[in-house]
């Protein structure tokens, strides 16, 4: 027999009070933490598998992972906290098991991957530019595949930092690794993104104001229609 659901606050209701209606079998409480947390979640996924369907499947898995062990949370730590451990692991064990030959970088590892390696393949070539009205989702677009091309180290640490914006101390909480790592990642992961995005820029300067094409056709066409009635005038 399910147990009865308590009608759920919303917004009122605390990380404690959820995962205390969670383990008593509320759904709704479930669906709560899911709707608060599912952005992050898949973010974190997100930037280790930059993938999004496999994203996705983590984070799914993830969920079913913490309410299965939902009883043990104890408040020591966020639950955000807590809920990103999990999903981290999740990931990388997908990783591992997706490409076992690859090379996985552990988040809580010590070395940093060699900076040329780090900045490989940051300079893709800038996608044509489209009308106003889609700039904003082309620049999304473009920053993204910036974010996927940034090491796994610095990826996941940028996420939870710029994207999620949690703080040095929650991130390093989150990653298991010091507070110190986290700053140094997070300067690097920066610094690759700026330079990745000005080379972008750099590459765009040629077609800024771009004239060929329909402008220049519309001009050309608009003074010989001028030049021809003059033509007509003098004759």
């Amino acid at each position: 027999m399910h147990p009865v659901s308590i009608k759920i606050e919303g917004k009122d209701l605390s990380d404690t009070e959820i995962a205390r209606r969670i383990a008593a079998g509320d759904r709704n409480a479930f669906e709560l933490l899911m709707r608060r947390y599912n952005q992050t979640l898949y973010r974190t996924a997100r930037s280790i598998l930059r993938d999004d369907a496999e994203a996705e499947d983590a984070v799914q898995e993830a969920y079913i992972l913490a309410y299965r062990a939902i009883g043990a949370f104890r408040g020591e730590a966020k639950l955000s906290t807590w809920l990103i451990r999990i999903v981290v692991n999740e990931a990388i064990a997908r990783s591992r098991k997706r490409s076992r030959r690859a090379q996985i970088i552990e988040l809580s590892g010590a070395q940093e991957p060699d900076a040329d390696l780090s900045e490989e393949n940051m300079d893709e070539a800038a996608p044509e530019q489209p009308e106003h009205a889609a700039v904003r989702a082309q620049t999304r677009r473009l920053l993204e595949a910036k974010i996927d091309a940034l090491p796994e180290v610095f990826r996941t640490v940028f996420v939870l930092r710029a994207l999620e914006e949690l703080t040095v101390e929650e991130t390093a909480a989150s990653l298991g690794i010091p507070v110190a790592t986290v700053r140094t990642r997070y300067f690097r992961a920066k610094g690759l993104l700026r330079e990745a995005l000005a080379r972008e820029i750099d590459f765009a300067y040629g077609d800024a104001f771009a004239f060929a094409g329909a402008r220049c056709d519309r001009i050309v066409a608009g003074v010989l229609a001028r030049f021809d009635d003059l033509q007509a005038r003098d004759a």
